[in-house]
């Protein structure tokens, strides 16, 4: 896993005066853990995904930006969050002809994200041509490869034409895109221990479809709570409603940062 960098927000003492209990973590894993829980800003403009980046940089530094806050408020959404010291992880999954997400890949290694995600599906001349207009650039972001959304079952994927089982397109995807030079993948707790064992330790599997235990698992389909995916392989978690839709995001935020620990 790549190191994350950095600075640690001053208001670190912020989590440990939460109501939840860190006593049975060490301060080092509460840290790893911070370092690697990624909180999804999937809300419909600028100033609630600031005003959530205010809340929880005590209890995490990376923040995802997707498509539904990227397309209401365009690039500039970014500066803000980058201006506070967190990393930005850009979710916009690009799948198009080569040439095409090869300019977009470059054009949005200009933003400042820290990683970046391609479609696998968009087959090995693509993700050949993803990663390649990286190279030569001054601090390049990440390039992942997603596998399979984690809102897909066997129903959705057998109504596109699907006919391998889940976790086998999964392995399929993540070989051509190591062929293809990726290093890098977005996959499903169900699957991050075939895709770790496929990559290697020095690969960035970035996982979400993570819920709580007892949490509403929503429109995912293949879930797991935060400590058994670290246990599994992830490198990151990307959490999003069981945080931003909480009573109390920041304290939803540390609970999930000190079940992470457990497993570090």
């Amino acid at each position: 896993m790549r190191e994350v960098r950095g600075p640690i927000p001053m208001a670190y003492h912020r989590i440990m005066s939460t109501s939840v209990s860190f006593s049975a973590a060490a301060p080092s894993a509460l840290e790893s853990a911070r370092r690697r829980l990624i909180v999804a800003l999937d809300v419909p403009d600028a100033a609630s995904a600031h005003q959530l980046v205010g809340r929880l940089d005590a209890a995490c530094t990376w923040f995802k930006v997707g498509l539904e806050l990227f397309v209401a408020a365009g690039p500039t959404v970014l500066e803000p969050i980058l201006a506070r010291g967190c990393s930005v992880f850009l979710d916009l999954k690009f799948h198009d002809i080569p040439n095409t997400v090869a300019g977009a890949v470059r054009s949005a290694a200009g933003l400042g994200a820290r990683m970046l995600t391609v479609h696998a599906s968009g087959g090995p001349a693509m993700l050949a041509a993803a990663r390649a207009a990286l190279e030569g650039l001054a601090n390049p972001p990440e390039l992942l490869a997603v596998t399979m959304l984690t809102s897909m079952d066997v129903a959705q994927a057998s109504a596109i034409g699907l006919g391998r089982g889940l976790s086998d397109q999964v392995e399929l995807l993540a070989r051509m895109g190591l062929n293809a030079g990726m290093r890098g993948f977005v996959c499903s707790p169900q699957e991050v221990s075939a895709v770790r064992a496929l990559a290697g330790p020095e690969a960035t599997l970035v996982v979400p479809g993570i819920r709580p235990a007892g949490s509403d698992p929503g429109d995912q389909k293949r879930i797991a709570t935060p400590a058994e995916t670290l246990r599994l392989g992830a490198s990151y978690l990307v959490v999003g409603r069981p945080i931003t839709q909480a009573a109390d995001p920041a304290a939803a935020a540390a609970a999930i940062v000190a079940e992470m620990a457990t497993a570090l």
